[in-house]
């Protein structure tokens, strides 16, 4: 089952569901902010994109600029960080079965796929 990690506030994250409507595929939504994921889905979520933690946060985003950035942390703590502010979760992921990628551009999405 396709599911695209989505957060419905971000272009690149619309236009990620788009192209997957686009594809007519079946897919699930889910809307990560509302629905965190927990350390072991987000460790799940990084092997299948074979991705650090740190590749997964948003850099730019004023909590990881004012709470995080000068922390020396490990990925254990970078994978807690991210469950309890999902908003550093880079957007969307696309997963399918046991490969993921970062919608962003949109054309990763045919990769996967």
């Amino acid at each position: 089952m396709i599911v695209i990690y989505h957060n419905p506030r971000c272009t690149k994250s619309r236009e990620g569901l788009e192209k997957l409507k686009n594809l007519g595929k079946e897919f699930k939504i889910r809307e990560y902010l509302n629905d965190p994921l927990s350390e072991d889905e987000l460790t799940g979520l990084l092997k299948k994109l074979q991705f650090s933690p740190l590749q997964l946060i948003r850099q730019n985003e004023k909590v990881w600029k004012d709470d995080f950035k000068s922390l020396n942390l490990s990925n254990r703590e970078l994978i807690s960080i991210m469950a309890k502010h999902p908003k550093l979760i880079e957007r969307p992921i696309v997963e399918n079965d046991n490969r993921a990628v970062i919608g962003r551009p949109s054309s990763n999405i045919d990769k996967l796929l």
